[in-house]
């Protein structure tokens, strides 16, 4: 597979929602993950299984176009232990907190998260596009499922020792080149120094 087929992959799970038919007083959306969503969710994002994932949450009108939209996901992966390679499982529980913005006020919005990386307040995120006039909740879940997923799972108590090998003083870069080399001459011709 090209890096190209990886990176346009379509998105696993898709819950649009309309930002034109979200009430003045917002939204509120539980959604849950069937069998065939939760085995795609898993192949995109390089995960043994995903045995659950459910999310919930809170989509508000902002001044601008702007939405805010904040909630929880709960997941539980199934992944492989890097230390001891035994199929183990992680339960996920990412808060989300996100502003969507109308896709022409992005760059002018992060160019003041830009600014304020400066100062020493805490950082807004930049905010992300509204999407032919959607929001995908289902990609906003998955994306935190993503993140929030442990690149190097271990098993609990599960400890990486590495083998300890005693050196062969033979074994060396070059003990081929001693095996090569010619035994000294061994004749009486030469006379002992300092006689």
């Amino acid at each position: 597979m090209s890096k190209n087929e990886a990176t346009e992959k379509p998105d696993p799970w898709r819950v649009p929602v309309a930002v034109a038919q979200i009430p003045e007083t917002g939204l509120h959306r539980d959604i849950e993950a069937d069998q065939a969503i939760r085995n795609a969710v898993a192949d995109v994002g390089g995960l043994r299984e995903v045995l659950s994932v459910r999310a919930s949450f809170d989509v508000t009108p902002k001044s601008g176009g702007r939405f805010h939209v904040a909630g929880q996901v709960r997941a539980r992966v199934g992944q492989t232990c890097v230390v001891t390679l035994e199929e183990i499982e992680n339960d996920i529980d990412e808060r989300v907190d996100l502003t969507f913005a109308p896709p022409e006020q992005v760059p002018q919005m992060a160019a003041l998260v830009d600014e304020a990386e400066e100062g020493d307040e805490e950082t807004p995120d930049p905010p992300e596009p509204i999407e032919n006039g959607m929001i995908d909740l289902g990609r906003v879940a998955t994306d935190a499922l993503y993140l929030a997923v442990d690149p190097y799972p271990r098993k609990p108590g599960a400890v990486f020792e590495p083998v300890v090998e005693v050196a062969d003083p033979e074994d060396h870069p070059f003990a081929a080149l001693k095996a090569l080399k010619p035994e000294p001459k061994k004749s009486g011709t030469k006379k002992p120094k300092g006689k």
